[in-house]
């Protein structure tokens, strides 16, 4: 999808990386094109997928969630309804911020975010461990956040 974008729509898409709310207008003194160009463009690249959705993004910080582990999980049962039943149960848990399905030792690893060690405890007792087919989970608490990014540089 990429190779159907060229430098300016990069340089667009950045820019809006960067700060979703630009005005066009802005947005086209930025990659020297009038607004006109600027919102086909943008319109092109919603329409082919490239731009999902605009969103704000909150600090978790400031909200008082600083307290991040990092969650292996291990299933029992592998095949696909077992997969889908837990997919469908840890998007219900508001508290997993994310989570990615592991080639690896382990099936699925979770970042989930709270307040402190008591939060996390009680998500993990009450939530994570009644996901389906659980067999075993690992949890690794992260001291420090080194790089965090929100969208991959073009």
């Amino acid at each position: 999808m990429t190779d159907q974008i060229d430098s300016t729509d990069r340089k667009i898409l950045n820019a809006l990386v960067d700060n979703a709310r630009i005005a066009i207008t802005e947005l086209g003194r930025k990659v020297g094109l009038s607004k006109t160009p600027v919102a086909a463009r943008i319109k092109a690249m919603e329409d082919m997928g490239l731009i999902t959705g605009y969103r704000a993004i909150l600090s978790p910080l400031k909200m008082g969630l600083s307290h991040v582990t990092f969650v292996e999980v291990r299933l029992t049962d592998t095949r696909e309804k077992a997969l889908a039943q837990f997919n469908a149960a840890v998007r219900a848990i508001p508290e997993v911020e994310e989570c990615y399905m592991i080639a690896g030792g382990f099936d699925y690893l979770l970042k989930v975010r709270a307040r402190d060690m008591a939060e996390y405890r009680r998500i993990m007792g009450e939530a994570l461990s009644t996901l389906p087919h659980v067999a075993a989970t690992s949890s690794y608490v992260a001291m420090e956040a080194v790089v965090e990014q929100n969208a991959p540089i073009l």
